[in-house]
């Protein structure tokens, strides 16, 4: 199989933070990377600079990465390339209504993404401070609790989210804290469950 990405050379900083994040290493494409590592797979991890990217964007069926090439059919989006490669190597639960429990898991978790993006993109760092304390302050709590009773209600008392055992959900909350926690270290304190 073969994952192709974005590559690009930055890091991030994050004020109050003694942390970097690494964007060249990471990216919509890191959960498909992650499920590949748990399964013990390998796979062609293709990665563009920015500089190269227009000579592959008509490459790509949407003109967007990631892209998963299996068996020479190209799969876009990086949550139907998850779900897919998850299905492959069994950890996206082990039968339907457990796949259901992951999935809810993972599309709880895309909502908190979804209400992060904007604090990335503005380019006013005033307006950024003031989207990332409402982020922190508003939006994430609500995503946090939300997350932490699928954890109770479906993690059978254990430390993964559907189950107890690892699935792409568990892998999805773990690649975007990656992200959050350099933000704001102390965001999950009221949520030890799913520290």
């Amino acid at each position: 199989m073969i994952l192709n990405c974005f590559f690009f050379a930055s890091s991030l900083a994050y004020p109050n933070s003694s942390r970097q994040l690494c964007d060249s290493c990471r990216g919509r494409a890191e959960v498909s990377r992650l499920i590949f590592a748990a399964a013990s797979q390998k796979y062609e991890d293709i990665r563009y600079e920015i500089d190269e990217w227009p000579s592959h964007k008509a490459e790509m069926p949407l003109g967007q990465m990631p892209v998963l090439e299996f068996n020479g059919t190209k799969l876009p989006q990086s949550k139907s390339i998850a779900r897919f490669l998850a299905k492959q190597f069994q950890l996206a639960g082990r039968d339907n209504f457990e796949q259901a429990k992951v999935d809810a898991v993972g599309d709880t978790i895309e909502d908190l993404l979804i209400k992060l993006t904007p604090v990335f993109y503005e380019q006013d760092e005033s307006k950024k401070e003031e989207l990332r304390k409402k982020y922190f302050d508003e939006e994430l709590p609500k995503h946090l609790q939300n997350l932490d009773v699928l954890l109770k209600d479906f993690g059978n008392g254990g430390p993964f989210f559907v189950g107890n055992h690892l699935t792409w959900a568990d892998l999805f909350f773990y690649d975007l804290f990656e992200t959050i926690l350099v933000m704001n270290e102390n965001c999950l304190e009221n949520y030890p469950r799913l520290k």
